[in-house]
């Protein structure tokens, strides 16, 4: 059951991003241009994001202490102050790669369903600067 949900879920979550153009690069790009071909029609995609987590995750805390589809494990809360160099380093790379290329980790595994080439890449890439991140953390700590 737990995976069946999780399949939907996904589907309903790549939909959406196709849907609203979030897994077209060239797009994503144009909303970030503010000084150039700016497309301010992912302004509604981000307003509607931000809305239904704020209004969904505060009615789920009060109705449930654990996840429903995973009784065993707890919700995870950001807990104010854990701001340090490792968060806002991995912000910033997010950032200036969304920039660059006009994906973010959700669109490019949309866009690879698609066949694209370019999305291919990316992920590659992304599990590769992941794999390398990981060891980094290690080593560090």
């Amino acid at each position: 059951m737990k995976i069946l949900i999780s399949l939907i879920a996904g589907l309903i979550f790549g939909y959406g991003l196709v849907l609203s153009g979030m897994s077209n690069p060239s797009k994503v790009q144009n909303f970030l241009d503010l000084l150039g071909a700016f497309d301010p029609s992912l302004i509604f995609v981000m307003l509607g994001a931000v809305l239904t987590t704020f209004v969904g995750y505060r009615l789920i805390w009060q109705k449930f202490e654990r996840p429903l589809f995973a009784p065993e494990a707890e919700f995870q809360k950001q807990i104010k102050g854990e701001v340090d160099g490792w968060l806002v380093t991995g912000a910033v790379c997010f950032g200036v790669g969304w920039g660059l290329v006009g994906f973010c980790p959700g669109p490019a595994l949309t866009s690879v369903t698609f066949g694209g080439l370019g999305a291919l890449v990316f992920v590659v890439s992304m599990l590769v600067g992941l794999a390398i991140a990981k060891l980094l953390l290690k080593a560090v700590r």
